[in-house]
């Protein structure tokens, strides 16, 4: 596997890199990146990953995301399989905030909050595929999408891409970019993934061992809105400064993990290690590197009897999520790093999923 500094150099000259062709429709509404036995699949809703496939310690592949069977279960989805969320992910209290001395009502679509940018947000739109580059060293798909000005109540039109390459030794490099055209306007894109290293259909993902470069969390209310808190996570449920698995933990929780890590090391736009999860059964192993400032994890809480790829039906914590990410509700509390972009300023956020085998 190349060394982190040879991946990191890799995603700064992909996020300049612009050659490609202009996609057409495939057939089954999906499109595919292949590298080997490495594969991803991608469908136009939601600019969301289908499946995730990769060989374990034995050389048997699986598919370790959670999806649908059809592109189009993906347009009607609520559980966020796989799809890109915005234009701001996570919650937003009262579907509301100020900006410029502007007051922005919103669409609220969990009670009277805002998730993941309403009832209509990015998960939920068609994105045009601009680039798709199949084969080469380094395959790739760019999708994009234009947001208009007060879509979901947001002010300001906004061009959304995200592009996703396959890299060397099992790589996935995802690039989120966002331009405001003509206002000030919150955005804080992410990838819901909903990962299985045992494979989608292989049960719960208790036994997985995490490690999370994370030692506070934004510490939340009854309707998982942050309280404004940071604080360290030493000694709590939360801590997963060092590898452990999740049944260890989970059982002081209510409901399951879904909280925001305050990433450590977080300076302007620096690509460092996240977290790690290792699937011991079938040795996968999955290493997440960003340059953003949180991440989400959540445990799969409100799955139950969703029916997924070849009929299995999903239940509860059968996969977890790890959404780098803005910190939530950051337009409602000051002390938090800003998601606002600017005109002639625009977004980016980076992510690099390495996955490789250990005993």
């Amino acid at each position: 596997m190349a060394n982190t500094s040879v991946s990191v150099c890799l995603i700064t000259l992909f996020l300049c890199f612009a050659s490609g062709s202009v996609a057409k429709q495939e057939e089954d509404g999906t499109y595919e990146l292949r590298k080997g036995d490495f594969s991803v699949t991608f469908t136009k809703w939601g600019a969301s990953i289908v499946s995730v496939v990769l060989p374990d310690k034995h050389g048997k592949l699986a598919d370790v995301v959670l999806g649908f069977d059809s592109a189009k279960e993906y347009k009607n989805d609520s559980t966020y399989f796989g799809a890109i969320v915005g234009r701001v992910a996570n919650r937003i209290a009262g579907a509301q905030f100020t900006l410029n001395g502007t007051h922005y009502k919103l669409v609220a679509n969990e009670h009277e909050n805002m998730l993941h940018g309403g009832p209509k947000g990015f998960s939920k739109v068609a994105w045009r595929v601009s680039k798709y580059e199949k084969g080469g060293h380094s395959p790739y798909i760019r999708f994009r999408y234009h947001s208009l000005d007060g879509e979901m109540g947001f002010p300001g039109d906004l061009i959304a891409t995200v592009t996703y390459m396959l890299a060397d030794d099992y790589q996935l490099i995802i690039t989120m970019k966002a331009k405001a055209l003509n206002k000030a306007t919150p955005v804080n894109l992410a990838q819901h993934a909903y990962w299985n290293l045992g494979g989608h259909n292989s049960g719960d993902i208790l036994s997985n061992q995490i490690q999370i470069f994370g030692s506070h969390i934004t510490p939340v209310d009854k309707e998982l809105i942050p309280t404004g808190k940071i604080v360290p996570v030493k000694g709590t449920p939360f801590d997963f400064l060092k590898q452990d698995t999740i049944e260890s933990k989970i059982n002081k929780l209510p409901n399951g993990y879904d909280i925001n890590y305050v990433l450590d090391e977080t300076a302007l736009n620096k690509v460092r290690l996240a977290a790690t999860v290792h699937h011991k059964k079938s040795g996968r192993m999955m290493e997440l590197y960003t340059n953003a400032p949180g991440l989400q994890f959540y445990t799969s809480n409100g799955l139950k009897d969703v029916k997924g790829k070849g009929g299995f039906v999903y239940q509860v914590h059968a996969a977890l999520c790890l959404e780098t990410q803005g910190f939530p509700d950051s337009v409602n509390h000051p002390n938090f790093p800003s998601q606002i972009v600017i005109p002639g300023k625009p977004y980016l956020h980076s992510m690099l999923f390495k996955f490789s085998i250990r005993a």
